[in-house]
């Protein structure tokens, strides 16, 4: 990828003597002297401070599980769920409910089991009525753009509230069901076509040729 000490190696590269080499086959990314490989293919594997989406599944008496796409349920505890304190007596379907669809932060991970969530945070909340897109967990830079420009085009152009997980999950949802498909669209696009270069232009060519029609 590169040759010397100039540039410093980040996500799925590593330093071999003068060179830095790709862990995966993938995108580069250079942010300053940082290089870095966004992977081609792979799952979503949580990791601390990563917002994702996720469905509640089940409730206890001490909180939430999280089901978010990963082999194991995630935690929402009483004193992480809400910035006001809520009583283990409390009915806590009153704050989320089986089947609730919510935007939350990974604060904790231990091992692949044991995997733990916020609500404590600017964006994250309780999702209402949407769209749910699944795309490869390994596809979401490319979804958001840099500087979140990619997702900024879609909004702008068809005017739908977008929310992306880093788990590969996209909430959506519009005034106008059929600009909240050509969105869903555009999004499966970017999935399929994430390998090839000058893909913004491409998608604004799209997405405001099927508002055209």
């Amino acid at each position: 990828l590169a040759n010397g000490m100039d540039y410093l190696p980040g996500y799925n590269v590593f330093r071999d003597g003068e060179d830095l080499v790709a862990k995966r086959v993938g995108l580069v990314n250079v942010s300053g002297r940082l290089v870095k490989i966004m992977p081609l293919t792979g799952t979503y594997v949580p990791r601390r401070n990563d917002i994702i989406i996720g469905k509640v599944v089940s409730i206890g008496l001490s909180g939430w599980r999280i089901d978010f796409g990963w082999p194991f349920e995630a935690n929402l505890s009483l004193r992480d769920a809400s910035s006001e304190f809520i009583d283990r007596g409390a009915d806590l379907t009153k704050y989320y409910d089986v089947g609730d669809c919510v935007v939350t932060q990974v604060v904790k991970v231990v091992g692949s089991k044991f995997i733990d969530l916020t609500m404590k945070g600017p964006g994250l909340r309780k999702l209402s009525t949407g769209r749910l897109v699944n795309v490869a967990a390994c596809k979401v830079p490319r979804v958001i753009g840099k500087g979140g420009s990619m997702i900024k085009l879609i909004k702008d152009t068809t005017g739908c509230r977008i929310s992306v997980g880093q788990n590969g999950v996209v909430w959506l949802v519009g005034d106008d069901a059929a600009k909240e498909l050509i969105a869903v669209d555009a999004i499966r696009k970017i999935e399929s076509e994430s390998h090839m270069s000058g893909l913004t232009e491409r998608i604004k060519e799209y997405v405001e040729g099927r508002l055209k029609k």
